[in-house]
């Protein structure tokens, strides 16, 4: 595949990666990180709404994944709460089902993310008998779901149809998840509800599965995101720290270390570019091997990065002061959801 981003992506990225350092997210989180999970900034949030990020792949602003790539890349790369694959996801699912709140979805007025059931388990199940639609059981894990207001939840009943519902989140049994990630939150949504016909939608066949790739993509995209932030920081430690009179980013095992972690997230960024023009595309075969393939290698390339950073810095890496633990744990929890990679490895074995 020949393919390289476009001046305006580029721009994009780099305009997102300007913003996020004026307004740090770790830097702002490190006060209360003690004091329970991290929430969704409101600043952060009206920042995406007037930004139009949060509607950027609805209909009418036309945005790509590779555009939402870029973005989540560099909110990855920070360290960020705002989830903003997950805020534009459910936007343009919203926008496609015509949904009446999918304009104040968009400026960021009323909180919607997406929700599915788990791709390795049977803990959410939907049924219609009649025109009322019954939903149960459990969510996948979903960030920032403390903050939302609604839920769009999309699901394959026992009959094979596909659906979505808005369902508020006073409606749900909302359990938060304490995970190994602390720049984050994580909760999931039991759900008990019969909803009558005019309260969900159907939805063409393949989008539920469409769902649950975008999702492991970004995922996978977010931990590209830290690993990169990492190698950065890794790169810069070994070119001033001294040992034996020299710096430690002269010795060859350290640069070893440093390259390989190098070459690991350059070819990682390379195979989730090709997961997202799969996402762009038509063809769900091409999508389901670009995606299991491109998650399952990423994840893998991130969490041995996040290692070896871990090694790079020494003693400094292991203390709670240092930044490089709090992306070292969100790379875990990515590696972990929406598809382990050992579910996308099975995946892509029979694709």
């Amino acid at each position: 595949m020949d393919f390289a981003l476009s001046d305006e992506q580029v721009n994009l990225g780099e305009t997102e990666r300007a913003w996020l350092a004026k307004n740090d997210p770790i830097a702002a989180r490190r006060p209360a990180i003690d004091d329970g999970p991290a929430r969704l900034p409101a600043s952060g949030l009206r920042h995406l709404a007037q930004s139009g990020l949060i509607g950027l792949l609805t209909a009418e602003t036309g945005g790509t994944h590779v555009d939402l790539l870029v973005l989540t890349e560099e909110h990855g790369r920070a360290g960020s709460a705002l989830p903003v694959a997950d805020l534009a996801i459910a936007a343009s699912l919203l926008d496609a089902v015509g949904h009446p709140t999918a304009a104040s979805a968009q400026t960021g007025e009323h909180i919607v993310l997406p929700a599915v059931g788990s791709p390795e388990t049977l803990a959410l199940r939907a049924g219609i008998d009649g025109d009322i639609l019954h939903l149960s059981g459990t969510t996948a894990p979903v960030t920032g779901l403390i903050d939302a207001h609604s839920i769009v939840l999309a699901a394959v009943t026992d009959s094979g149809t596909e659906v979505a519902a808005l369902l508020p989140v006073e409606t749900l049994d909302v359990r938060s998840l304490e995970t190994l990630d602390l720049t984050r939150s994580w909760a999931v949504a039991g759900v008990d509800v019969a909803l009558p016909e005019g309260a969900w939608s159907h939805l063409p066949p393949g989008t539920v599965a469409a769902i649950h790739d975008r999702l492991a993509t970004f995922r996978a995209v977010d931990a590209l995101g830290a690993a990169a932030r990492l190698v950065d920081l890794s790169v810069e430690y070994a070119s001033s720290r001294t040992q034996f009179g020299k710096t430690i980013g002269s010795f060859q095992a350290v640069k070893h270390h440093c390259a390989n972690m190098a070459t690991t997230t350059e070819t990682s960024r390379a195979t989730l570019w090709a997961a997202a023009v799969a996402l762009d595309g038509d063809d769900p075969a091409a999508r389901t091997r670009a995606v299991s393939g491109a998650v399952a290698y990423a994840c893998t390339g991130a969490s041995t990065t996040a290692q070896t950073a871990l090694q790079v810095h020494g003693g400094i890496g292991f203390t709670w002061e240092h930044d490089v633990h709090l992306l070292l744990r969100r790379i875990k929890v990515d590696e972990l959801l929406d598809g382990s990679v050992s579910y996308h490895r099975r995946r892509l074995a029979t694709a």
